[in-house]
């Protein structure tokens, strides 16, 4: 994902008709800043409070919130149903580590296809699809290992 300066950012912002505040601004920035981690709210605001002494827990929940709800970033579930958000906005799906707590993005093309083909096929009436997400929840075998998927 690429990384885009304040400018670009507060363009952003206003392409979503949301007014560019220091506060969204630092949060998105952060969340683009955190490539492929998934932070809670709480999170978020550990890392933005020493440099940014006035914002509030509660303000940078209604942020993300708020982005979420303008496709800025996604909203992605723990098993515990904890609220985490990803700042790629691309089609893709997770997997969760329940021993690791960690969220791990995963693209595959061919589960995307084969996903939408699947929902086409099943002619869904009074429903208008704009995205589905796949997350798979395990246990990495070895934790300090990355996950990795081979086609075979």
């Amino acid at each position: 994902m690429q990384q885009l300066n304040r400018q670009e950012l507060r363009q952003k912002l206003v392409s979503c008709s949301l007014k560019a505040t220091h506060q969204r601004i630092v949060v998105y920035e952060a969340l683009l800043g955190l490539h492929g981690h998934h932070p809670a709210a709480e999170e978020v605001y550990r890392l933005l409070k020493p440099a940014n002494p006035s914002i509030s827990l509660g303000t940078v929940y209604k942020i993300l919130d708020v982005f979420a709800e303008n496709g800025l970033v996604r909203r992605v579930f723990s098993e515990q149903g904890c609220k985490r958000y990803d700042a790629n906005t691309m089609a893709h799906s997770h997997i969760y580590c329940s021993n690791t707590r960690e969220i791990i993005d995963f693209e595959d093309p061919e589960l995307e296809e084969l996903l939408q083909g699947f929902f086409q096929r099943r002619n869904m009436q009074n429903f208008e699809m704009h995205s589905f997400a796949i997350q798979l929840t395990g246990n990495k075998k070895e934790p300090d290992q990355q996950v990795s998927i081979t086609k075979l």
